[in-house]
């Protein structure tokens, strides 16, 4: 019999039977007791034996299990009965050390039911295994504090918060909600959280009130992506509110064009040129909330708060009556958040890159009939090959943003021009992830998520 067919060195093969689902490989421990586990008397004597039946990892496609033979012994001193312990098995459950590990690897891109399938255990096992490889994950690594921070949510069954690291475009939390408890709760845990500079956000009380409860010392800069959306929604609620009036075949098309409504202008090919103007020069109103929706948009071109609130106040008064209903929430929404949403004009921060990843989070959980909401998140966090580690190096700045640069997903500010760059020294936090053999990195790249879910490996 091959001695090293298990690849476990603490054990020797004694026999394999195979059939067309399983191996059953006979083996024994070839580390006997020295001593007694109760007094530490190395007087024992063999007292039976017994089948231990242990899970490994499957080979050629087939289940594994191991049958130990487990010595029993009877320590002399104090008459007390044990069996031996065995090595490189899970304390917590009948399996190796290493299959806990590769199933806790597994289920961060497979269903719980394929790998509980594959090892021969239950689903509740299986899941089981992976919280106690999330819970190890969590242990061991660290994710570093942004100091662009974005706050977003996504829906699955009910708002869940996801925190990201705008500089670096990751994901390095995701919440149960987004209640304002539980965000002063993470951001009252953070490490170093004096360093936030920017938190970029959409118009959600609890989160500006989170934020300026622990994190008094940052920029508070609502997502100019959640402003500019309540524009297009805007016009939607116009061009749905003229369907009353409009035939079978004119409702048809204006639903099928509603798609050239919601472009910019400057991006209309000639075809949709033509499409738009129909439709504008027949029905005022859409005319007049499509020149609206356009004209907001420009406000964002502006390069200071006032003339940016200027020409909000100048919009403004070109809402008419007729289509105030529709704006109403556009216009509360800029008078109720002002300061804030004035704050991007000077620090022009914004995470809506994290828009894409929310719809493909929703895609990984239908594809996975529906994920509890912990396995989710360790698939997200901690997803093989997507973690981003910590760049000390200065990013060049791009200067080709039109004219109007935005301080986007890894822009960072480089040295002056012509200085040499000198590594950095370790911060306190890095020299303490260092000391504690902790794993510091910047969270989930997203662009690397994207690929993994539409690649079907996440």
């Amino acid at each position: 019999m091959p001695p090293d067919l298990l690849n476990l060195p603490s054990y020797r093969v004694l026999g394999v039977d195979e059939n067309e689902h399983d191996y059953r490989i006979s083996a024994e421990s070839l580390d006997p007791p020295k001593e007694c586990p109760h007094c530490h008397s190395v007087h024992l004597v063999r007292f039976g034996r017994r089948d231990q039946m242990v899970r490994d990892l499957p080979m050629h496609g087939k289940r594994v299990g191991l049958y130990i033979d487990t010595r029993r012994y009877r320590c002399q001193a104090c008459a007390k009965t044990f069996y031996e312990a065995l090595p490189d098995i899970d304390d917590k459950r009948l399996m190796t050390i290493r299959l806990t590990a590769w199933m806790g690897k597994q289920a961060i891109k497979r269903t719980f039911s394929s790998i509980a399938d594959e090892v021969g255990c239950t689903e509740f096992t299986s899941r089981a295994v992976f919280s106690d490889y999330v819970n190890e994950l969590e242990r061991t690594t660290r994710f570093e504090t942004p100091t662009w921070m974005g706050i977003d949510e996504i829906h699955l069954i009910k708002p869940r918060g996801v925190i990201t690291n705008i500089q670096n475009n990751t994901i390095v939390e995701l919440l149960k909600n987004r209640n304002k408890d539980t965000l002063i709760n993470y951001l009252s845990n953070l490490g170093n959280k004096e360093n936030i500079q920017y938190v970029a956000m959409d118009m959600w009380a609890p989160y500006r009130d989170a934020c300026l409860t622990v994190l008094p010392q940052a920029r508070i800069v609502i997502d100019k992506f959640h402003v500019v959306k309540m524009a297009n929604e805007a016009m939607e609620k116009v061009r749905k509110g003229l369907r009353d009036r409009l035939t079978l075949k004119e409702k048809r098309g204006l639903m099928h064009d509603r798609c050239v409504l919601l472009k910019r202008e400057h991006d209309l090919t000639d075809g949709d040129s033509l499409l738009l103007s129909g439709w504008l020069k027949n029905y005022e109103e859409l005319g007049l909330a499509y020149r609206l929706k356009e004209d907001f948009f420009k406000i964002y071109d502006c390069v200071s708060p006032d003339e940016a609130q200027g020409s909000y106040l100048m919009w403004k008064q070109r809402v008419t009556p007729a289509i105030a209903e529709a704006f109403h929430d556009l216009i509360c929404a800029w008078d109720n958040w002002t300061p804030w949403v004035l704050e991007y004009f000077n620090h022009p921060v914004t995470s809506a890159y994290t828009e894409s990843l929310n719809n493909l989070i929703r895609v990984m959980n239908r594809l996975g009939r529906g994920y509890s909401f912990e396995a989710l998140r360790a698939k997200i966090l901690f997803a093989e090959g997507a973690r981003k580690r910590l760049n000390t190096k200065p990013i060049r700045k791009n200067r080709e943003m039109n004219g109007s640069p935005e301080l986007g997903f890894a822009l960072f500010c480089a040295p002056d021009a012509g200085t040499k760059a000198r590594k950095p020294r370790p911060t306190k936090l890095e020299k303490s992830i260092q000391m504690e053999n902790l794993e510091l990195n910047c969270g989930s790249d997203i662009s690397t998520l994207v690929d993994l879910i539409k690649n079907g490996l996440l």
